[in-house]
């Protein structure tokens, strides 16, 4: 099409089609983005019945503009098939888009990285942090107010304790005596030496973890019933996350709540999951963020369900950014930041179990 016959054709109302370079908006001089692999180090070996490691490798974000640096990060882990390199390659995908938008258009700006990222809810994750914590540093406030929400209104934390040896479980359970609640790994074959190691020093409330790791809905009864006599007030992911009628016929048979992890990524999974499960675990960096996280929060409440707030082994950004939304649920299990020996950054402390937002605009982040 030539010049005249462009201008012809505009006159007359016809669409026009033009090419994708000529749709691209040009970088707002000033704006930059940059990512980067951090890798943290964790005080102890961190076992679940997914895996066992040392070191954990999660993609930091940095987001700049007015002056102002917005900080993500996300952590991703085998079990959804994502790794630190595969998050990175999907934000440096939508480069051109974060540069060209509006920050203050967040929402516009997730809806379209979700419409052009498949998968890598932990990229998507690290973005969505990091432009929220701009927005909240520009408009010169906390997240936690930017929601609306009170931050005295935080949850007690649990803190968990991997599996490990009996004598390595004690230890661990001695070290988190500041917790009011611990929460326990379970699902391998050393579920009651582990339940009976941590019993043997202390008789604090208990939340356990299975993270899918029993098989057959008998087993999980079997074990759940058990728990149930040794003070533990819920349970996660009894089953693997396809078993949702299997997980249905389990909690007619136990006494205790049973909350989805695994099962649970974004707030359409949450409806179909209501007669299985009493609750949710929701992580930013399976669900791709705090819109999302927001969002799955409001789904689980209107639908009845309990509404817990999770985090993979990762620093203090994703942990305080999870944190500011903390006022909204029932249980929170925000300690990943307390399991290294590397954060990079300061956000949310714990006083006794409680979660203590930092007062400063976006996440409050300072540089460690």
């Amino acid at each position: 099409m030539n010049r005249r016959s462009f201008v012809k054709a505009a006159a007359a109302g016809y669409p026009l089609a033009l090419p994708a370079a000529a749709l691209a908006a040009p970088a707002v001089t000033g704006t930059n983005l940059t990512t980067r692999i951090v890798r943290l180090n964790l005080q102890h070996t961190w076992t679940t019945t997914m895996s066992s490691s040392q070191y954990r490798d999660t993609l930091h974000v940095s987001y700049a503009r007015d002056g102002i640096t917005g900080h993500g990060e996300g952590a991703p882990i085998v079990r959804y098939h994502e790794d630190a390199e595969g998050a990175r390659k999907a934000v440096e995908s939508v480069r051109g888009l974060l540069l060209s938008s509006d920050p203050m258009q967040f929402a516009k700006i997730m809806s379209l990285v979700f419409k052009q990222v498949p998968g890598n809810w932990a990229g998507k994750a690290a973005i969505d942090i990091a432009l929220m914590d701009w927005v909240g540093q520009k408009l010169g406030i906390p997240l936690y107010s930017y929601f609306g929400l009170d931050a005295g209104d935080t949850p007690l934390t649990t803190f968990s304790i991997g599996i490990d040896t009996p004598e390595i479980t004690r230890q661990k359970t001695r070290e988190a005596a500041d917790f009011p609640i611990l929460k326990v790994k379970v699902g391998l074959a050393t579920d009651e030496p582990t339940i009976e190691a941590v019993r043997s020093v202390t008789d604090k409330p208990l939340r356990v973890d299975a993270n899918e790791g029993w098989k057959s809905k008998e087993e999980a009864v079997q074990k759940i019933n058990w728990l149930e006599k040794h003070g533990v007030q819920f349970i996660e992911q009894p089953l693997p996350a396809e078993m949702i009628e299997e997980t249905r016929w389990v909690r007619s048979r136990v006494h205790i709540p049973i909350i989805a992890d695994e099962a649970c990524g974004r707030a359409s999974d949450i409806p179909k999951l209501k007669d299985a499960f009493d609750g949710v675990n929701i992580k930013l960096d399976k669900s791709g963020g705090l819109l999302e996280a927001y969002r799955m929060i409001q789904t689980a409440r209107a639908l009845g369900m309990r509404t817990m707030l999770g985090c993979m082994v990762s620093s203090s950004v994703t942990v305080t950014a999870a944190a500011h939304l903390s006022p909204l649920v029932d249980y929170a299990d925000l300690d990943g930041n307390l399991l290294i020996a590397n954060d990079p950054f300061h956000g949310v402390t714990v006083e006794k179990g409680k979660l203590v937002l930092p007062k400063g605009p976006g996440l409050g982040l300072t540089v460690a």
